[in-house]
């Protein structure tokens, strides 16, 4: 029987199919769905902020997207998955409110999506899919059975990546 584990805010875990991972209310925040597609490992994290070098209470690895991602990758490993053969998803990173001005602390949500794409390039994750930006909140359901990333949003038929 499969279970649907939960990723809270500033969060990762790791996972066999046939289990999922879900994560609710990502915002500005970005979802990061990392596999091994041969041998069905999966994980998720749920970034809050692009750079932990920025903040000084910076403790909480899974919060930033340079951090998190790493952490992210070396728990798959350590459950078994192969670095070279590691595959990426992402989501959220929505601008939820308007801001007047052009203020880059302003748009989080647009500077986590860019770290994470910028941290997954160092790594040489590819991604195969993203859905990111826009001004919606998302919830998403992460299956490392079939790399299917199931997003719900407010308002709208909800859809795989």
């Amino acid at each position: 029987m499969s279970e649907i584990i939960k990723v809270g805010m500033a969060d990762l875990k790791v996972c066999k199919a046939p289990d999922a991972l879900t994560t609710l209310g990502l915002g500005s925040c970005v979802g990061i769905a990392i596999r091994d597609a041969a041998k069905g490992i999966g994980g998720l994290a749920h970034i809050m902020l692009p750079d932990s070098t920025a903040i000084k209470d910076n403790t909480n690895i899974p919060k930033f997207a340079d951090t998190g991602i790493d952490e992210l990758v070396r728990q798959l490993v350590a459950m078994g998955a192969g670095r070279t053969r590691l595959e990426a998803k992402i989501a959220g990173g929505a601008q939820m409110f308007a801001f007047s001005g052009k203020s880059t602390s302003a748009n989080v949500g647009e500077r986590n999506a860019e770290a994470v794409k910028k941290k997954l390039g160092e790594l040489r994750i590819p991604i195969l899919a993203e859905d990111t930006g826009k001004n919606f909140g998302r919830t998403v359901v992460y299956y490392p059975a079939n790399g299917n990333f199931l997003i719900r949003a407010v308002g709208r038929d909800e859809y795989v990546i």
